[in-house]
């Protein structure tokens, strides 16, 4: 891998977003905006704090997968990769440097609606916010490596899209928002057990309800940031020239 050539690629993908401000709203703001309306769907603070920790990872994650996957797609059918892939850079460089990009777009996504879940929508949170701010965005981030690696296989955008319902919605159904996971059946524990939303979603729980930085805590962590690693070195290995 060579630094200047991902901050290059770093450099070309923010510049591209700049000039789609259509894309860069619905990344920074959308986020926020379905926290707002979860806040009064339920119109109690008490139950907004119950399940906003979770939906704070799984809205940026589900919105980065959506725009990295189709993005990328883009990229390879205007033969973009193609062109540049004739100079003398490597595929790590430019997934990692796609990663850096919308790495970024994930910070202030999920700054955003985490500030405005705790200092106007209610959200308590026992530990410290930084914390709650670092494992958001890891979550975005495995919503952004995820992107970059489905997108190796699909001719279409719409092909692109139609990979939500295989790697979101499952790991949504599974990550324990809507029932705890061990009151699961076994074949759908064992199942939620390798998903790694289920432990972005207990870190995330972990932070809002406890101030303690236990081992569990930092193994949830790092099953997400190992997750999101992987899913881009295998988004480099597979990565195409053009959708043939």
């Amino acid at each position: 891998m060579s630094l200047p050539v991902t901050l290059a690629t770093n450099r070309r993908i923010l510049t591209q977003l700049r000039h789609d401000p259509r894309t860069v709203v619905l990344m920074l703001v959308m986020p926020t905006l379905l926290m707002v309306l979860l806040r009064y769907v339920f119109n109690s603070t008490a139950q907004f704090s119950a399940i906003a920790p979770a939906l704070l990872g799984i809205f940026p994650f589900t919105i980065m997968f959506l725009i990295t996957s189709v993005t990328t797609l883009r990229e390879r059918t205007s033969a973009t990769l193609e062109r540049l892939m004739t100079l003398p850079i490597a595929k790590p460089d430019l997934l990692f440097g796609y990663a850096l990009a919308f790495g970024l777009i994930a910070v202030a996504q999920v700054s955003i609606a985490a500030l405005v879940s705790v200092t106007w929508l209610g959200l308590d949170v026992a530990s410290s916010v930084w914390l709650l701010l670092l494992v958001a965005v890891l979550d975005a981030l495995l919503g952004t490596a995820l992107g970059l690696f489905v997108s190796a296989f699909a001719r279409t955008e719409f092909q692109a899209i139609q990979f939500m319902p295989v790697i979101v919605l499952p790991q949504f159904l599974l990550c324990g928002l809507l029932q705890p996971r061990d009151e699961m059946g076994w074949l759908l524990s064992w199942v939620s057990d390798v998903l790694p939303l289920s432990y972005a979603v207990d870190a995330l729980n972990h932070v809002t309800h406890s101030a303690e930085v236990d081992g569990t805590l930092v193994r949830n962590m790092a099953i997400v940031a190992g997750s999101a690693l992987l899913a881009l070195l295998l988004g480099a290995a597979t990565l195409r020239r053009r959708t043939p």
